[in-house]
C-alpha cells in the first residue's frame, strides 16, 4: 500500500469532512457525498498507528460537524448571551461530541482491517450505519440528509429508514475505495455496488409511481398554512399589546387563507400568545380579547402552552378547534429539547437553572404520539397526526406516530432562534424522510419558515421561504397547499422500525469477532 506521510493523511480526512457538509444543504451539491468518504477511509486505513486513525476519522467528522452546525455558534450569542469565546466552545464540543460517530466507526473498520482483510464496499456501508445509531445525538443526522432532495434515493426509507440511504451512500464509498486500492481485484465489488444502486433507484422509479397514482385519485383537504415570522421574547413574556398585534396577525393571515379555499387553517408552534389553562375546552366569546377563531370560521390546528394549576406543569401543546370552536384534539409534545424546554438533571442539580436564560427547561413530557380527529362537511374524517418541532425529525417517535395509521402528518415548528441561512433548510431536509417512512404527506407551519408541503414521495411540493425575526422582520406568509388523504396503512418501516440498522450491528458484531479470531494481522 501507498504510504503517506501524517500531514498528508491529515489534509485527506480534512478533505472528507468538507466534501460531506458541501454536500448538505443549503451547498446542496449532494453528489459529492457518493465519493466524500474516500479520502478519509485511504486516511484511517493508510496511518501508521491505530492511535494516529482514530484522531483522523474524528476530526473528519469534526470538520463535517463544523460545517453543517456552525449556526450553533450564532445562536448562543444571540439567545443565551455567551461570549464569541465560549460560543466557539460549545460548538466545538458539539463538534467532538458528534464527531465520535466517526471516531467509532475508525475504531470498528481499523480494528478488523489490521487484522483480518475485509472489503470496505461491505464493512463501509455496515459499520457507518451500527455507528449512526449507537451514537447520541442531540440533533439527530446522518450522511442521509444529504439525499433529502433526490427522491428517487431516499424511497429505500420505507424498508430501511433513513439508514438505508447511509448505507448506499457507504457502498459506493467503500466500493471506490477498494477499486483505487487493489484495481482489478476489487472490481466485482464495484458490479455488485452499481447492481445494488440501480436495484434501489429502480425501486425508487416503480414505487413512486405507485404512490402517486394513489395520491392522483385519493379525496384532497386544502390547508392553509400561517407563517407569522414573530420575535418571541427570549422570557416568554408578551406585553398586552404585543400579544394583540400577534394574535391580530394571525387571525388576518388566517382570513386570508380562508378566503382562498382553505378547509383546515395550521399555525405555528407556540403561536397563540397567551398560556391556555389545561382545562381549554373550547374558544372564547367574541367580546374576549383572547378568542381565537376571529374572523375565519373554518377549523385550526394551534400551537400553545398550556398549564395545568393543580400540578404546576406547563405542556407545548397543539390544538384542534373544530368549525363550532369547541377543542377536537390536543396533543402534548413527546420528545422535549435537551437544555431547550427541559433541562437534563435539573431535579439532581437545580443550580443549573441560574446558568440559562429565564423560562428554559419548564415543560413536561406528554404522553405518547395522537392522532386529531377532523370532521368535514359530508362525513369526511381526516386522522391527523400531529408532531411538534423536532418531533418530525425522529425516527423512533415517527415509527410510533405511523403505527397509529394517520391520514395526514401536521408538524407545528418554531426555527426562530437558528436565523435563516443553514438550520431551516436542514430541519426541512430531515423531515422529508418521514412521508417516505409512513406514506403520508406531511404539512409544516413553521414561525419563521420554512413552511411546506411535502408529499408522500418524499418530495417538497410547496414551500415558504425563511426569515430571521430578530434581524430581518417581515410581515405575516403563509401557504395555501392541497394535501391528499392517503389510506393510513402501516408500512415495513412503521412495523419492523430500524431493524435494518440493528442488522448491521449484528453484522458490525459478527466482523468483530471473525477479527478477534484471526492471528496476526498487519
Amino acid at each position: 500500500m501507498l504510504k503517506l506521510d501524517f500531514y498528508r493523511l491529515f489534509g485527506l480526512a480534512t478533505l472528507s469532512g468538507c466534501l460531506w457538509f458541501l454536500a448538505v444543504t443549503p451547498f446542496d451539491l449532494s453528489a459529492l457525498a457518493w465519493f466524500a468518504a474516500v479520502p478519509m477511509l485511504l486516511a484511517i486505513d493508510r496511518a501508521p498507528t491505530f492511535k494516529q486513525a482514530l484522531f483522523l476519522g474524528w476530526w473528519a467528522g469534526i470538520v463535517e460537524t463544523a460545517g453543517g452546525f456552525y449556526w450553533l455558534s450564532d445562536v448562543t450569542q444571540r439567545f443565551a448571551g455567551f461570549s464569541w469565546w465560549a460560543a466557539g466552545l460549545v460548538l466545538l464540543l458539539f463538534c467532538a461530541a458528534r464527531g465520535l460517530i466517526f471516531l467509532l466507526f475508525t475504531a470498528i473498520v481499523c480494528g478488523i482491517r489490521r487484522r483480518r482483510r475485509a472489503a470496505m464496499t461491505v464493512l463501509a456501508p455496515i459499520v457507518m450505519v451500527a455507528c449512526e445509531l449507537l451514537v447520541p445525538q442531540l440533533f439527530p443526522c446522518g450522511q442521509w440528509i444529504s439525499q433529502a432532495w433526490n427522491p428517487l434515493v431516499i424511497q429505500i426509507a420505507e424498508f430501511t429508514g433513513p439508514f438505508g440511504v447511509t448505507a448506499l451512500l457507504m457502498l459506493v464509498n467503500g466500493a471506490i475505495y477498494d477499486w483505487v486500492s487493489d484495481g482489478r481485484v476489487a472490481c466485482n465489488r464495484v458490479v455488485i455496488a452499481a447492481v445494488l444502486v440501480a436495484t434501489a433507484l429502480i425501486f425508487g422509479a416503480v414505487r413512486m409511481r405507485q404512490v402517486d397514482s394513489l395520491m392522483a385519485g385519493a379525496p384532497r383537504l386544502k390547508i392553509g398554512l400561517v407563517q407569522p415570522n414573530f420575535a418571541y421574547p427570549v422570557d416568554g413574556e408578551f406585553s398586552r399589546d404585543e400579544a394583540l398585534r400577534q394574535l391580530t396577525a394571525l387571525q388576518s393571515a388566517s382570513h386570508r387563507l380562508e378566503a382562498a379555499g382553505a378547509q383546515l387553517i395550521v399555525w405555528s408552534e407556540g403561536s397563540y400568545p397567551v398560556t391556555l389553562p389545561r382545562d381549554f375546552s373550547a374558544d372564547f366569546a367574541p367580546d374576549y380579547l383572547g378568542m381565537i377563531r376571529r374572523g375565519f370560521g373554518v377549523p385550526v390546528v394551534i400551537g400553545a402552552e398550556m398549564y395545568d394549576t393543580a400540578h404546576e406543569d406547563a405542556f407545548n401543546s397543539a390544538i384542534l378547534l373544530d368549525s363550532s370552536g369547541k377543542v377536537g384534539g390536543r396533543y402534548d409534545k413527546v420528545r422535549l429539547l435537551a437544555f431547550g424546554e427541559y433541562i437534563p438533571g435539573i431535579e439532581t442539580f437545580p443550580w443549573l437553572r441560574n446558568l440559562l436564560p429565564a423560562g428554559t427547561g419548564r415543560f413536561t413530557a406528554g404522553n405518547g404520539p395522537s392522532l386529531m380527529s377532523l370532521e368535514l362537511p359530508g362525513g369526511k374524517t381526516w386522522k391527523l397526526g400531529p408532531v411538534i418541532c423536532y418531533e418530525d425529525i425522529l425516527q423512533g417517535f415517527v415509527r410510533g406516530v405511523g403505527r397509529l395509521e394517520p391520514n395526514l402528518l401536521v408538524n407545528l415548528t418554531s426555527d426562530s432562534w437558528f436565523g435563516a441561512d443553514t438550520e431551516p433548510w436542514e430541519h426541512l431536509a430531515l423531515s422529508v424522510f418521514a412521508g417516505v417512512e409512513l406514506r403520508v404527506s406531511m404539512v409544516r407551519a413553521v414561525n419563521s419558515g420554512i413552511s411546506a408541503f411535502i408529499d408522500a414521495n418524499g418530495r417538497v411540493v410547496q414551500k415558504t421561504y425563511p426569515n430571521d425575526p430578530y434581524r430581518n422582520p417581515r410581515a405575516e406568509d403563509g401557504v395555501l397547499v392541497d394535501a391528499p388523504m392517503m389510506p393510513g396503512t402501516r408500512t415495513a418501516y412503521a412495523a419492523a422500525g430500524n431493524l435494518f440498522a440493528y442488522l448491521c450491528i449484528a453484522a458490525t458484531l459478527i466482523y468483530l469477532v471473525l477479527a478477534a479470531k484471526t492471528k496476526g494481522g498487519r
